[in-house]
């Protein structure tokens, strides 16, 4: 019998402990393992939610205890908004006590969030959002990485880069909303999505050269595709932290707006450009998004080739003769993502 079962014979409603779940953190039994606990019927092999994971029964134990958890206590939740809003959902991340820095049961449950967002053919849009005032993401949970050897750490950082190339592999567009702290791990969540806006005040940065390391959940990928291999090998190497102002500039950041009282303008923002894309046809937008990312990575021959192939699968939608239908009767379309 695994440690794991021994503290716990799970069902659905079974609860462990944070301890607990630190000292299977800690365990060197727990590392040797490579999948899910053998006989865990509440538990199905879910290869997303285990991929990159160097403690998976820890991963399971996470997913069992954040899914006991009321909603408003979950480190990251999803909202799914309704009337006008329809078809933007918002991935809401609360952890307040550390300032949403990236531990293991909030990567677990973002994990289940992202998992959960790729099969939801109704949402046009995700926009990312911090309920924790004055921070977006921390970045790392240094007290946590403190208590890992240089394996563990290293899984850890594997596990962190699959989830950030998960929530860019998203169909839909996503929006990260900053409104104060993006630092390290944090501006690399926020580059993992397409769009980004942030409150002037905001302060980004990719500071792990200041910690003795470099970004290793794909920043030093991401930054320089959106900001060139110039100015992100400078913020890299540098380890410096930029505005929201200077980050529009940089092209960080597609919009920057000042703060407002309630600290939530670059999340309004965020709002605000989520409405813009959900009245569009919802096949064609993630069609553009597929064709644009695959076609960054290739020369332009092949990308031509993969453009005409997402236009081909746009063509026999119900969706693109509607949108055909709606400009000859001079009416706005009725979208309906078929």
């Amino acid at each position: 019998m695994s440690l794991l079962h021994k503290l716990a014979p799970w069902s659905r409603k079974a609860v462990l402990t944070l301890s607990a779940l630190r000292q299977l953190s800690a365990s060197s039994s727990v590392a040797k393992v490579r999948g899910p606990p053998a006989g865990c019927s509440a538990c199905p092999t879910r290869r997303r939610i285990f991929l990159g994971s160097p403690d998976p029964l820890v991963a399971c134990a996470a997913r069992h205890y954040s899914e006991d958890l009321p909603p408003l206590q979950r480190e990251v939740r999803i909202k799914k908004l309704e009337g006008d809003d329809s078809g933007i959902a918002e991935v809401r991340m609360s952890r307040q006590r550390a300032r949403n820095a990236l531990g293991k049961v909030f990567i677990t449950q973002m994990f289940e969030v992202v998992d959960t967002l790729r099969q939801d053919s109704q949402v046009r849009a995700v926009v990312f959002h911090s309920e924790v005032r004055g921070v977006f993401c921390a970045g790392a949970d240094l007290k946590e990485r403190a208590q890992m050897s240089n394996t563990e750490a290293e899984h850890f950082v594997h596990r962190l880069r699959s989830l950030m190339s998960e929530i860019a592999a998203l169909p839909m567009p996503t929006i990260a909303a900053i409104d104060g702290f993006a630092l390290g791990g944090g501006l690399e969540l926020a580059l993992a999505c397409d769009l980004r806006t942030a409150a002037a005040s905001a302060k980004m940065g990719l500071i792990e050269t200041t910690r003795g390391l470099l970004p290793g959940a794909g920043g030093s990928q991401r930054l320089p595709r959106t900001v060139g291999m110039g100015v992100a090998k400078e913020l890299i190497f540098t380890g410096r932290q930029v505005d929201g102002e200077q980050a529009l500039a940089l092209g960080l950041v597609n919009r920057a707006v000042p703060q407002n009282q309630a600290g939530d303008a670059g999340y309004r923002e965020a709002l605000s450009l989520a409405r813009e894309i959900i009245p569009q046809g919802p096949v064609a937008v993630r069609m553009a998004k597929e064709a644009i990312n695959r076609g960054a990575e290739v020369d332009v021959a092949t990308g031509m080739a993969i453009e005409g192939m997402c236009y081909a699968r746009v063509i026999p939608t119900r969706d693109r003769q509607e949108g055909m239908a709606a400009f000859i009767q001079k009416r706005a379309p009725r979208y309906t993502g078929e």
